[in-house]
């Protein structure tokens, strides 16, 4: 199985009232059948798959089982904010390559880049804060370290309307 990579966006996808539809399923029951979404939806089985394939193949929807690391054994998560020599998008990139990071973001604001991490144990968080660190257009990094996973939700909502 490949893994897609997500990064940055080229330009926005045209989703009609159906495929908003289907993603909104989907965020609710990401295991919905085709034909339950269809009867939902008061449409054909088949044109449920056609719409899925195609919102899968144009990286508008990825359906994936999402865990929560601190139960599997995972003790440590943070999220790091990075400071750049202003080469924010190429540290980005480099960080990214690290397995233990699963978010990273460039943003404006205090910090250059958010990295979120997910560790074994707060020794390897250390490890990981030094890698990070030493990656070069690294001027600093800051830990917010995860006390409690409150709150973990890919479901985003009604999707926004294309303008006009």
């Amino acid at each position: 199985m490949t893994t897609r990579k997500r990064g940055a966006v080229a330009g926005s996808a045209r989703l009609d009232e159906l495929d908003r539809a289907i993603v909104e399923a989907l965020q609710e029951d990401g295991r919905a059948s085709f034909r339950t979404i269809a009867r939902r939806l008061s449409v054909a089985e088949g044109t449920i798959r056609n719409r899925y394939e195609r919102l899968v193949s144009t990286a508008v929807l990825d359906v994936v089982g999402v865990t929560n690391p601190l139960v599997l054994g995972f003790q440590a998560m943070a999220m790091i904010g990075v400071k750049t020599d202003g080469r924010a998008r190429a540290v980005a990139e480099a960080a990214a390559e690290l397995a233990e990071v699963d978010y990273a973001v460039v943003v404006a604001g205090r910090f250059d880049l958010l990295l979120e991490v997910v560790c074994r144990d707060h020794d390897h968080l250390l490890e990981v804060i030094e890698r990070l660190g030493a990656l070069e257009g690294v001027l600093s990094t800051d830990s917010f370290v995860y006390l409690q996973l409150t709150k973990q939700s890919f479901a985003l909502g009604r999707l926004p309307r294309a303008p006009g």
